[in-house]
This record gives C-alpha cells, sequence and structure tokens, in this order.
C-alpha cells in the first residue's frame, strides 16, 4: 500500500492540478514581460518568480495577488479553466483525509472522508462515513437543502428521519429529502456508508 502523504505533499497534489506553473509563464509570455520586469512590478525576485513557472516553489495566496494585479485578471484565474474540460477525477484511498463529524466533539457521530475533493463546483458531494459504536457517538440532528442518499456498506447504521428512528444494514439505502432534520448513530458494532448529498433541484 502507498505510503500515507504528509501535509505538504498533499497540498502539493491539489495544487498541481490547477497547473498554476503553466498558467504564470503562459500569462508572462503573452503579456511579453521579461522575469526581471515582472519582479519590479510584482516586488517579488526574478529566482522566485522563475521557481514558480517551473513548479519548482509553491505559491502563497499574497503571492498570486501580486502576480494578478500587475496582469490586471483577478486571483481565480489562476484557479480555473477556460477550456472547461470533462471533468475527471481519481481519488486513491490513501490520498483522502478523514474529519470527525465536528472537531471539538469529544464522541463524534461520525468520521467522514470526501470523494471527490479535487472537483470544483460539483453537482453533488460523496463522501465515505464511519459510525463509531455505542449511543454516546450519536451525530446531531442537522438539516440542509437538497437531498441525501445512505448506502450502507458494511456493519449497522441508524438513520433519524422526522422524529423516527430506522436500522439499515450492509446493502441497504435511504433517500431522504435533507431540508427535515436528520442524524445517525452506529449500530452495536458501528458501520460505514457511503452519502452523498445534492443541492435543490431548480425549476427550469
Amino acid at each position: 500500500m502507498p505510503p500515507t502523504e504528509t501535509s505538504d505533499q498533499t497540498i502539493q497534489r491539489v495544487l498541481s492540478t490547477y497547473d498554476i506553473a503553466a498558467k504564470l509563464k503562459s500569462l508572462r509570455l503573452r503579456k511579453k514581460i521579461a522575469l526581471k520586469d515582472l519582479g519590479k512590478h510584482s516586488g517579488l525576485s526574478a529566482s522566485l518568480l522563475s521557481q514558480l513557472e517551473t513548479g519548482k516553489a509553491t505559491p502563497t495566496l499574497a503571492t498570486l495577488a501580486r502576480i494578478a494585479m500587475v496582469f490586471e485578471v483577478g486571483i481565480d484565474y489562476f484557479f480555473t479553466n477556460p477550456s472547461k474540460p470533462r471533468r475527471f477525477s481519481i481519488v486513491r484511498k490513501n490520498e483522502r483525509m478523514r474529519f470527525p463529524e465536528k472537531p471539538e466533539a469529544a464522541s463524534p457521530g461520525y468520521f467522514f472522508e470526501c470523494l471527490a475533493f479535487p472537483i470544483q463546483d460539483k453537482s453533488m458531494q460523496a463522501y465515505y462515513a464511519e459510525f463509531p459504536a455505542g449511543a454516546a457517538a450519536m451525530a446531531e440532528p442537522h438539516s440542509h437543502d437538497g437531498a441525501e442518499l445512505l448506502y450502507v456498506t458494511g456493519g449497522i447504521v441508524e438513520v433519524s428521519f422526522a422524529g423516527a428512528w430506522h436500522s439499515l444494514e450492509q446493502g441497504d439505502a435511504v433517500y431522504m429529502d435533507s431540508g427535515e432534520p436528520h442524524g445517525y448513530r452506529g449500530g452495536e458494532n458501528g458501520g460505514s456508508a457511503i452519502v452523498v448529498t445534492l443541492p435543490p433541484v431548480v425549476p427550469a
């Protein structure tokens, strides 16, 4: 199994999906500005700019903001793709990060991992969730616009909806209008599930 990434490696990998280095160089060449001249206008050294264009250095937001002002573009220029290719993203198991339901919770009701975090402006949100055993680890009821689908991949997951609890085993699924308060808890031995949330459908 591949080794677990460090936080710096995760940042490098995520930023690489935006190809910021190539955008920096392309923008500078289109404007026909030399590295030393860009350095004078931005207050950054030509050496740093060269490293940014070759991907040997990771830009900060402050650095990108300085460069964006020189070229009169928004900082979002570096995080969008004007050609809008068909989106396709593979997320390996060791690339995901595990988060508790709430950072401050002593006994989180669940832990989750984002399954498609590299993709921006997604039409859905998808997670892998683990629900610890025990009534103490119960997620607080919550609600949000749209709809939600939960598919149990292991153990037992109990779901509350409209004030009633429902027990789901491996292979069971539930679809719900997530504007209604709902919550989760693991069964006697805990459980796991894939959770997909979708925004409200806007009438045409």
